[in-house]
């Protein structure tokens, strides 16, 4: 039997404040389950017409599914928020696209008439769980994937900088602190008040209080500052901690419904979703990625790049972003590129940044009703892209 595809919309997105990994960190003394069930409460308290019994799924992208993120967290923390056994849930992992790949797995699962409303989202507590911790690559895996740089993401953006020598030391410097500087506008201007849910933890002395704002941010950021910093990943390198993203713990989660099951409903959402794309690439350039995975959407979606009003770009690295943005026919600062600033100032808690970037997105659509359609899209590790279009639905 022949069906049309479902129109999908995301109503709400969420996140909690993105913390620095380690002890340090606001969220050393608090589990990434916990991280979740906030934002699931949160949800519904926001969305009254939506009720916990409605939602078909709960998909997250995790990386490190172990320890306190495995078990299938995505089953178990709507049980935590005290929603009962109805439920359903998953985990899935795609590395730092993890998250966008749940949201695309959820607008999927709507479109083709498996649901009518989920949540999708993704965690990371790398604080808790390092990048790496447990695996166990396969002998053959450095062959086949390229070079031991591969496993290493920061040399893989060493290697953007040794392929394409274009994009310098200098020229990533400058991207990251005008990154922070736009992170700084923003939060200065409330931009993430109404996106972020406020979570009690317990800090490393023991007190316990609430937090509501990201720990990575480093407003004070600039050029001369960038410059002295070492390059670890490579002697005489390009890559700094200034000029990629931290190593960080937080988590992000969106609501999809139907557009039909919306109007029932009476809620309003807030875009549409258009097209998805994922593309892979060599393993040792991973962050060159995003350029395929965009124009194969473009491709899908019969649209042009020109068409994009807002583009929220995840930098895992400004030497990354420096190429994906010049070889999508974009200059370095592109003013709808990233409005609010990116990983580099907020941080990249792996598979939460996807959903991130959908949250930014959703919120740039509301600040810009003259907004049609926006991009989000990230680099993977092990060399993959993955790129949504979406419609914003409170266009004037």
């Amino acid at each position: 039997m022949e069906k049309n595809l479902n129109k999908v919309v995301v109503i709400d997105a969420v996140r909690t404040p993105f913390g620095r990994a380690g002890e340090k960190g606001i969220f050393w003394k608090t589990r990434a389950d916990d991280l979740i069930v906030g934002l699931l409460k949160a949800l519904m308290e926001r969305n009254p017409r939506i009720t916990p019994d409605m939602i078909e799924d709960n998909i997250w992208g995790v990386t490190n599914q172990v320890k306190e993120q495995g078990g299938t967290i995505g089953r178990v923390v709507s049980m935590l928020a005290g929603w009962g056994y109805g439920i359903p849930g998953c985990s899935i992992d795609r590395m730092c696209a993890g998250g966008l790949t749940a949201i695309g797995f959820g607008t999927a699962y709507i479109a083709s008439g498996m649901a009518d409303c989920l949540i999708a989202g993704g965690v990371e507590h790398m604080g808790h769980l390092p990048m790496g911790f447990m695996r166990d690559p396969h002998p053959r895996a450095e062959e086949v994937m390229g070079g031991p740089s591969a496993f290493n993401m920061g040399m893989t953006a060493e290697n953007i900088h040794e392929r394409f020598p274009e994009f310098t030391r200098e020229m990533a410097d400058r991207y990251a602190a005008q990154c922070q500087a736009k992170a700084d506008r923003a939060i200065k201007s409330g931009k993430m008040k109404e996106m972020i849910i406020p979570i009690e933890v317990e800090l490393a002395d023991g007190t316990v209080t609430v937090v509501d704002r990201d720990q990575p941010p480093r407003p004070d950021t600039t050029v001369e500052g960038l410059r002295g910093l070492k390059t670890p990943f490579r002697e005489n390198g390009n890559v700094t901690a200034g000029n990629a993203s931290g190593l960080n713990d937080g988590a992000t989660a969106v609501i999809l419904m139907s557009e039909a099951r919306a109007r029932e409903l009476g809620v309003r959402p807030l875009m549409r979703w258009v097209a998805t794309a994922v593309a892979a690439v060599d393993p040792t350039v991973m962050g060159i990625a995003p350029v395929p995975a965009t124009q194969k959407a473009l491709k899908k979606a019969g649209l042009a790049m020109e068409e994009m009003d807002i583009v929220e770009l995840n930098e895992a690295f400004a030497v990354q972003a420096l190429y994906c943005l010049d070889r999508l026919g974009l200059k370095w600062d592109d003013p709808r590129v990233n409005k609010w600033g990116g990983s580099i100032a907020y941080g990249h808690p792996l598979a939460a940044s996807g959903p991130r970037l959908v949250a930014f997105l959703a919120g740039l659509f509301k600040e810009n009703p003259v907004a049609k359609y926006g991009l989000s899209t990230m680099c993977v590790g092990r060399g993959q892209g993955y790129s949504m279009i979406w419609e914003n639905l409170l266009r004037k």
